[in-house]
């Protein structure tokens, strides 16, 4: 028979004889009220469809479930009533589940605990078989356990607990040890704390126990045993309890917290403001090659020349190389040191509007955290190998474990070999990455990190094409695509070296200490004609050609942070406290030279023409030194209500020493304070309603004519939004509406007589809504999607009033989804779909011109053997044509159809 909400009653009978099993006949004996409440009808569909099939062996794994206090013995129990002649006690299942607990059974169902338990630390060692984590507690005993599996996923739900833990509210741990993908711990509810531990072949065998000198201690077997025998330890003889649930495959695109908004790794729901976390697994899907690949999926626009020089992205209406590292600045990363691989990034955090509150002077439009990979505490090996089109093939390794016997010295290695062609004429592509991380565990409390990258890119370049013969008529017909404007001789080179560490204390578990350092050195010569503007024939396009003198462009880059973390109350106010300051210095020199050349025809291109005279001449060494403080708050006013409030000072100072003209040397310094101040409400747990309004700043270097030093610009955002979660928190979302503002921005001075000088009265203001999705929609089937419509518009300026801003479309819709088998003949096969919209955009300020909108398809298929998987990516299926703006008049035209396979290999 099937009650009302789908569950077979036959199991729930089943599901008791397996209960009481556990609780021996004594139990049945001393209480038969008790034992017979636990087949309750209607008790049953609140477990969830996890224990509808207790009785079906096969396609099933074990959750086992113990406790080293309680030594007993246990009989099967010969008789269970029929479930008609049971009166229903109970109206939920939350008893049922907390079997583990046979010692305190009886007390925890007449009195049920409501005392909330601190969650102090959690620990993770490795054992012969695979982890043991310590949830450090000293309240273990009161701790009540609901266990359950979901596919790979054993997911454990402690109802009265609340993790709080000195660097936030949630714990992460990528690849522990081999056969074990992630432990995951945090809130999922108001004091509800949940245990993940995702296994990679299936869910792994997990055995519980109670330590008085530590807390609950949960000892995870990566090993599958299909027989489910028990499992004995040396601390106790008993049997364990089994929990026999049916699997589900386990999310992968969900990622429930974030470090970049608030500086401590926190709940994305509880931060007033909009974050998207984009997983590596999203990524793998796709097959991404770059930053602007992965991030496609949330929205993030590309912006200008940043295949060619670095990572420069358009979000919230503004251009953006706002890109930390591991929550450091490493602003040249984006913009200088070159296309930013992804064979050692874990994750990328996307930050939407100011952030100048927790880092300091930048663009108002958002903030990318890229999150690295960190070391393993076992061994660890997975390489990759992909072919594609235009002679496309890149190698990657990975590599980690310990160092020493006590795994208190790891390691982790990544390397990538990118070279590729393209089907813009002369182009090639080589880069190279080597990216060595060492972690040591100095004691419990303080850890050591030291992290290096060297990254190098040899790269034959392209520039842009006439707006005029690609996205706008020309007489003459249409431009091909492939031209490649550029001489023989050019080349646009990059190196780029990082070193750096990063230092956590905890002084207790309320107070910790993190200092964190990296310096990135910078090489670069880009030696290339520059296209100008097409003559009026519409065939001549005028060029200039750019080289460096002597020694390479340098750019050396410096950060520095230093911040506190704290937890204490005042009253009934619990607070978290984020204190600190930190230092970051740019020094940049170069020695440049710019010189007509031979103009090309680009419908019949000679290239090698004469190079003419010197135009002109740089040589100049740039210093920008900034100091900030910073404070920040997270008070919890009641159980439902956050309150987020913070500012920082900063001091910064320019300096431009001008080697052929001491005369026009310069100095400039200013002062910014940057506040920030949010609410989160939750009228109910999976749903956070917010408000927040924050400002940011970005130096303006320079005078006007008669010499006044100008202000910096400064952009303010209102926002408000829902942030969901749906499907037990398997799929979130984010819906925001914002106004984001930015004064004091430099527009040229209507005199004529002043060509050369600026005025600051120029305004832009970006509104609009968001829509964002990741996660799970049903076993199996992931997806992330996202949709924003964005008014852009300049509001305040001498010439441009009402015009759109450049490269901001009014309507962008992204969608990647894919399906993977979980079981049955087809288990392993996936299949992935992408549909990615971007409308029309002006490609310059006074919106001469506009590139026209698109819709790009991208699909995937995929299949997994043990440690072998297969891909196929299809990018561009419908050969679309479609452009990136540049500036005077010039356009990226992008790739088209592109055929790439990878095959891996994971141990």
């Amino acid at each position: 028979m099937i009650n009302h909400r789908g569950v077979c009653n036959g199991c729930l009978l089943s599901l008791v004889t397996s209960v009481c099993v556990g609780f021996g006949s004594n139990l049945v004996k001393q209480e038969p009220a008790l034992a017979q409440s636990l087949v309750n009808k209607e008790a049953m569909p609140a477990a969830g469809y996890a224990y509808a099939s207790v009785v079906r062996k096969t396609s099933v794994q074990s959750a086992l479930v113990t406790k080293s206090k309680a030594k007993r013995e246990q009989t099967l129990i010969s008789e269970v009533r029929q479930l008609n002649s049971i009166e229903p006690p109970f109206n939920s299942t939350s008893y049922v589940l907390k079997v583990n607990r046979v010692k305190n059974f009886i007390a925890q169902l007449s009195q049920p605990q409501t005392d909330v338990v601190s969650v102090t630390n959690v620990k993770v060692n490795s054992t012969d078989q695979g982890i043991e984590l310590i949830l450090v507690t000293a309240n273990s005993q009161k701790l009540q356990v609901s266990p359950k599996t979901e596919g790979n996923s054993y997911i454990v739900d402690i109802p009265n607990a609340k993790l709080q833990l000195a660097g936030g509210e949630s714990f992460r741990q990528a690849k522990p040890v081999a056969g074990i993908t992630e432990v995951i711990v945090t809130n999922t509810a108001d004091n509800t704390l949940r245990l993940t531990i995702v296994g990679k072949q299936g869910a792994p065998q997990v055995q519980l126990f109670d330590s008085q000198t530590e807390g609950l201690v949960f000892k995870v077997s990566t090993t599958t045993s299909t027989a489910r025998q028990p499992i004995t330890t040396p601390e106790d003889n008993q049997e364990p309890i089994e929990l026999v649930v049916t699997g589900t495959p386990d999310t992968r695109y969900q990622v429930p917290d974030a470090i970049v908004g608030t500086r401590t790794n926190r709940r994305i729901q509880d931060i007033p403001q909009s974050i998207q976390v984009v997983p590596r697994q999203s990524w793998e899907d796709q097959g991404a090659v770059n930053a602007i690949d992965a991030l496609r999926s949330v929205g993030v626009i590309q912006a200008f020349n940043s295949p060619t020089n670095g990572d420069v992205f358009t979000i919230r209406g503004f251009q953006t190389s706002n890109i930390l590292r591991n929550g450091l600045k490493d602003y040249t990363a984006g913009a200088i040191s070159g296309q930013t691989q992804l064979a050692n990034i874990e994750r990328l955090e996307v930050l939407r509007g100011p952030a100048s509150v927790l880092y300091g002077q930048g663009n108002p439009g958002g903030t990318i955290n890229f999150v690295t990979k960190q070391p393993l505490s076992e061994p660890y090996f997975a390489t990759s190998m992909t072919f594609g089109s235009y002679n496309f093939y890149q190698p990657t390794l990975d590599i980690s474990g310990p160092l020493n016997s006590d795994k208190t010295l790891l390691y982790r290695l990544n390397a990538s070999y990118i070279s590729t062609e393209s089907f813009v004429d002369f182009f090639y592509n080589q880069r190279y990455l080597i990216a060595p991380v060492l972690s040591w565990q100095i004691s419990k409390n303080t850890k050591l990190s030291f992290e290096g990258e060297f990254r190098d890119q040899q790269q034959y370049p392209r520039t842009g094409l006439p707006a005029v013969g690609t996205v706008l008529p020309n007489p003459n017909g249409e431009i091909p695509l492939s031209l490649n404007t550029l001489d023989e001789d050019a080349r646009n080179n990059r190196r780029s070296i990082l070193l750096g560490y990063n230092f956590e204390h905890h002084f207790s578990d309320n107070w910790s200490l993190v200092n964190a350092f990296h310096v990135r050195s910078i090489r670069y010569r880009t030696d290339s004609a520059n296209s100008g503007s097409l003559q009026l024939d519409g065939r001549t396009l005028n060029r200039t050609q750019q080289n460096y003198i002597g020694a390479p462009a340098a750019d050396e880059e410096y950060a520095l942070d230093n911040h506190v973390v704290g937890k204490f109350k005042t009253g009934s106010l619990q607070h978290e406290l984020v204190a600190g300051f930190d230092l970051y210095r740019d020094i940049s020199q170069f020695d440049q030279t710019m010189r007509v050349i031979g103009s090309i025809d680009v419908f019949n291109p000679v290239y090698g023409q004469p190079v003419g005279g010197l135009r002109s001449r740089m040589n100049q060494k740039t210093k920008n030194d900034q100091l900030g403080f910073y404070v920040q708050d997270i008070v919890t006013l009641t159980n439902n209500v956050n309150l987020v409030f913070g500012g920082r000072g900063d001091f910064v100072d320019n300096k431009v020493t001008n080697f052929l003209n001491t005369s026009a040397n310069q100095s400039q310094s200013d002062f910014a304070f940057s506040p920030r101040v949010g609410l989160v409400y939750k009228p109910i747990q999976p749903v956070s309603l917010y408000a927040s309004y924050s400002e940011s700043f970005s130096q303006n270097v320079g005078t006007t004519f008669g010499g006044s030093l100008f202000q910096p610009s400064t952009g303010t955002q209102y926002e408000v939004g829902v942030k969901a979660d749906f499907f037990s928190g398997r799929l979130s979302s984010t819906f925001a509406l914002y106004q984001l503002t930015l004064s004091n921005v430099l527009t040229p001075d209507p005199n004529p007589n002043r060509p050369t000088f600026n005025i600051q009265t120029g305004e832009q203001r970006s509104r609009g809504i968001e829509l964002n999705v990741t996660g799970e929609i049903l076993p199996g089937w992931n997806v992330i999607a996202s949709y924003a419509y964005t008014d852009g518009q300049v509001t305040k300026d001498e010439r441009y009033i009402g015009n759109r801003l450049v490269n901001v479309p009014e309507n962008s819709a992204s969608l990647w989804t894919t399906y993977t088998f979980a079981k049955g003949n087809l288990q392993g096969l996936g299949f992935g779909l992408g549909l990615f919209y971007v409308g029309e955009r002006q490609g310059d300020l006074t919106n001469s011109f506009s590139v026209p909108s698109y819709l790009r398809l991208d699909a995937a298929v995929y299949y997994r053997i043990n440690r072998l998987r297969f891909a196929l990516n299809l990018k561009n299926l419908s050969d679309v044509q479609y452009f990136t703006p540049r500036t005077i008049n010039l356009v990226y035209p992008e790739d088209p159809f592109i055929v790439e396979g990878t095959v891996s290999w994971e141990l």
